[in-house]
């Protein structure tokens, strides 16, 4: 009799997880309707670092390498075009540390996270990118010398930043940029559609499109973001 109890339970948790599985993928393909079914987790993990509303009907999702110069150039306009369309838009981040040594960045980032301060270390990292970025001659050190400004406990940053769980979700980011042919950074894609050609004008445009597409009868306040330069000093 128990064995039966056993194996009863068992087929019941087993269907029960199977159940649950495809409820969540269900749910996943319906908000990320813009994307294939067996693709949509190529844009979003479930490790994905992201901001904005889960309701917002734009995904922009970015493949950035914090050690790239144009990376933080188009992060002001990524942030105007956020906050002139609260609820609309969803930033993703994925990473593409194509630059020699920028996982050292990424792994304090995530390390960042678990502080509950990772977009003020972005935002900190990006401003000081001269200082410590320099291609010809690189000095990733000197990240630490800014990182209290996002009120990081640098202690912490250190242990918690060779987690060899950060490392797995870099790798599984580079495979899907890969996938998605990204081969250099940022790489934009605005509900699936990637920014092709690249420039700061296309990829308002394409926000614009996209958020003509699925607010239509809601004002366009997308070109608020136009201006392209932002303060990036420190």
């Amino acid at each position: 009799m128990k064995y039966v109890i056993v194996v009863v339970s068992c087929l019941v948790l087993v269907l029960a997880f199977m159940f649950g599985g495809s409820y969540y993928r269900g749910q996943q393909a319906k908000k990320l309707g813009f994307m294939a079914r067996e693709n949509a987790s190529l844009f979003v993990r479930d490790h994905s670092q992201t901001l904005g509303s889960d309701d917002a009907k734009v995904y922009l999702v970015e493949f950035m390498d914090p050690a790239c110069e144009t990376c933080a150039a188009f992060s002001p306009l990524v942030k105007r075009l956020m906050e002139a369309n609260p609820g609309r838009i969803k930033l993703v981040i994925r990473y593409a540390p194509f630059h020699d040594g920028a996982d050292y960045f990424v792994k304090i980032l995530e390390a960042a996270g678990k502080q509950g301060k990772y977009w003020q270390t972005l935002d900190i990292m990006y401003r000081s990118q001269p200082y410590w970025a320099s291609h010809s001659n690189p000095q990733p050190q000197r990240i630490w010398q800014f990182l209290p400004m996002a009120g990081l406990d640098l202690d912490q940053i250190r242990k918690d930043m060779n987690d060899p769980a950060i490392t797995k979700l870099i790798e599984q980011d580079l495979a899907d940029a890969q996938t998605l042919n990204v081969r250099k950074t940022p790489g934009f894609f605005v509900n699936g559609k990637p920014l092709q050609p690249f420039g700061y004008q296309q990829l308002l445009q394409l926000v614009q499109d996209e958020i003509k597409a699925n607010y239509p009868n809601q004002p366009d306040h997308t070109r608020t973001g136009q201006n392209s330069g932002g303060d990036n000093s420190l």
